[in-house]
């Protein structure tokens, strides 16, 4: 049988503990972060949220800002539906801005209505054109840093710092259909790092990853600003060439091979080098679009290893 513990005689009930400490205690703490939330340094982005660059953020940290496909354009959008110069924004006190449309083809649109001159509110969407949507809004710097760190993890290679396979192939995509709409020239090289096993087994995994990063910032050292360049798998890479001759195309791909093949990674016992071969092919030899580039400088790649490695063919 249970027992009833008894209270000595004399004693008075005692009441239940107070919640207003707790209550007050949530309540400052709540007020304190509501004042360091309001008092943070913030700053005005837009947040593309359409393509393959989805999650990319732009801040706006000059007066005026030109929205378009233009290399000046300082939010820049690849799309086919973006006109050069396609909108222009404008700074008209510290925290309001004004949208304005400079004469684009396929017009803007605010929160899904046609605009030509409109004043921004935070949380709007932009939609740019038929296809390109932006969110504007002000983020402090921890959350534009955040917002940078997942774009980048989701487009980018960890450990090269390339884009990674499924960015590549999106973007070879919007681009083949860019350069067939536009009649541009396109170019895409492929290359495989020659004996790479053999780094990894003698060397070990770490010594091959310390390659690779190399790799990574040699060849991202030598591209332009409109190249795109990707880690294909393990040690094979691909580069994506906008707008220059088949001629240009191969001489890049050869100054990529001497810089690899010149470059020494230090290491325990000494330096490590590798070689690679490449292949090359452009969208002006074959109709077939993005499989057939893929697969013509794959080809010509390997053609290259059967040709000896640390070559480029490019036919």
């Amino acid at each position: 049988m249970t027992r009833k513990r008894q209270r000595p005689a004399g004693d008075a009930p005692s009441d239940p503990p107070s919640s207003a400490p707790i209550s007050e205690a949530r309540t400052t703490e709540t007020a304190i972060l509501a004042a360091a939330h309001a008092n943070a340094p913030s700053r005005p982005v837009l947040t593309l949220l359409t393509g393959v660059n989805a999650g990319q953020v732009f801040v706006i940290d000059t007066s005026e800002v030109v929205i378009g496909r233009a290399r000046d354009a300082w939010v820049r959008l690849d799309d086919v539906g973006v006109s050069r110069h396609h909108a222009r924004l404008v700074r008209t006190g510290s925290r309001t801005f004004t949208l304005e449309d400079t004469g684009s083809t396929n017009g803007v649109y605010i929160n899904g209505e046609r605009a030509h001159r409109v004043a921004l509110t935070e949380g709007d969407h932009l939609q740019i054109g038929s296809e390109v949507v932006l969110r504007f809004s002000f983020v402090d710097e921890a959350e534009e840093a955040l917002a940078r760190q997942l774009f980048e993890s989701a487009t980018k290679d960890a450990l090269t710092g390339a884009f990674n396979r499924k960015y590549f192939l999106a973007r070879l995509a919007a681009e083949v259909a860019y350069a067939e709409r536009h009649h541009t020239k396109l170019g895409l090289l492929l290359f495989d790092l020659d004996h790479f096993k053999l780094v990894n087994d003698t060397h070990g995994h770490i010594a091959g990853d310390a390659v690779l990063r190399s790799v990574g910032a040699v060849v991202a050292h030598l591209l332009r600003a409109d190249d795109v360049f990707a880690r294909y798998g393990g040690e094979e890479f691909t580069v994506l060439v906008r707008g220059i001759a088949r001629e240009s195309v191969i001489r890049l791909a050869e100054r990529i091979r001497r810089t690899v093949g010149d470059t020494k990674v230090p290491w325990e016992f000494g330096a490590l080098r590798v070689t690679l071969s490449a292949g090359v092919a452009t969208l002006e030899e074959d109709r077939r679009g993005a499989v057939g580039l893929i697969e013509r400088a794959d080809g010509r790649m390997y053609a290259a290893k059967a040709a000896g490695r640390n070559c480029v063919v490019s036919e």
